[in-house]
């Protein structure tokens, strides 16, 4: 008995472990396939808490240049993991985490460094505000990680604004002025409604379109001009990038009232698929996280 309390004394950071019972596992070796995905979703990190850093540095364009990035990113890494079959709940806690920071945390960083400081604490708030509805978004989908049962309406809407998109839409600000808009003294309490906006969306229940299942089987006809449109917009978008996203944006926000009619003739026809009652859904990147 005394060896053992000598033994606890001697050692005060005994590893932790909840069930003390269970046999113990030895180190496995762990496949690539199941590495790849989340080194994805580490670059996504990465290029999210780069985009803070060069907002601190007043780099506003390789800022958003970066969010830009981790969003892409973060639309891969599912896919990849579905590729290789590395889907793992690691993976999706994982992205879930990232996407706090790169949708939450770095836009609303970014938005204070550049403008809403000007309000002092109310911008500060605002900045906040922004960053919790996103984690709460987020927290509503993990919530609904072990729900086998999907509605099918999950295949064409997602209630609300998703992370990535939310995350893109609220920097459209920054857009305008990289664009060459005067900068204006209004532009502060507009910058500030606009982000308390977008918050709004993101955790709103109000469909959105997904896109999921757009183009999954082109019909040959329309394939090379669907090959040009893509080329052509990749070089709209290299040549005005800001003036492209800003307009990209105002496309997605104008798209929401027609979504809302869309799904509302959907839940007509199927009311047990009901996305407000139902009260969960994933986002772009968590409905890959499903399978990461």
């Amino acid at each position: 008995m005394a060896d053992d309390q000598d033994h606890g004394i001697n050692n005060p950071f005994q590893a932790f472990d909840p069930d003390e019972n269970r046999p113990k596992q030895g180190f496995k070796a762990v496949p690539f396939r199941l590495i790849a995905p989340n080194l994805v979703t580490l670059m996504a990190l990465c290029a999210g808490l780069t985009g803070i850093r060069m907002a601190i540095d007043g780099r506003f364009e390789t800022a958003l240049v970066s969010i830009a990035a981790a969003a892409f990113l973060d639309g891969i890494d599912g896919r990849v993991a579905r590729m290789l079959k590395g889907q793992s709940r690691f993976g999706a806690e994982l992205d879930s985490l990232t996407d706090f920071v790169n949708f939450g945390v770095a836009p609303a960083l970014i938005l204070h460094v550049w403008i809403l400081h000007a309000f002092q604490s109310i911008g500060w708030i605002g900045s906040l505000l922004f960053a919790i509805a996103m984690v709460l978004r987020l927290a509503r989908f993990n919530v609904a990680l072990d729900d086998k049962n999907q509605p099918a309406w999950k295949k064409n809407f997602f209630v609300g604004v998703p992370a990535p998109a939310g995350a893109l839409c609220v920097l459209a600000p920054i857009y305008l002025e990289l664009s060459g808009l005067p900068h204006s003294d209004l532009a502060a309490p507009i910058v500030l409604v606009y982000t308390l906006f977008i918050a709004m969306l993101v955790v709103s229940t109000v469909p959105s379109y997904s896109g999921k299942t757009v183009g999954l089987r082109i019909p040959r006809a329309n394939v090379l001009p669907l090959i040009l449109g893509v080329v052509a917009f990749v070089a709209i978008l290299f040549s005005y990038p800001w003036m492209t996203m800003t307009v990209l944006v105002l496309i997605y926000l104008a798209s929401i009232p027609f979504a809302r009619r869309a799904w509302y003739r959907h839940d007509r026809q199927m009311p047990e698929d009901n996305p407000i009652t139902d009260g969960m859904v994933a986002d772009a990147d968590d409905m890959d996280d499903d399978d990461d």
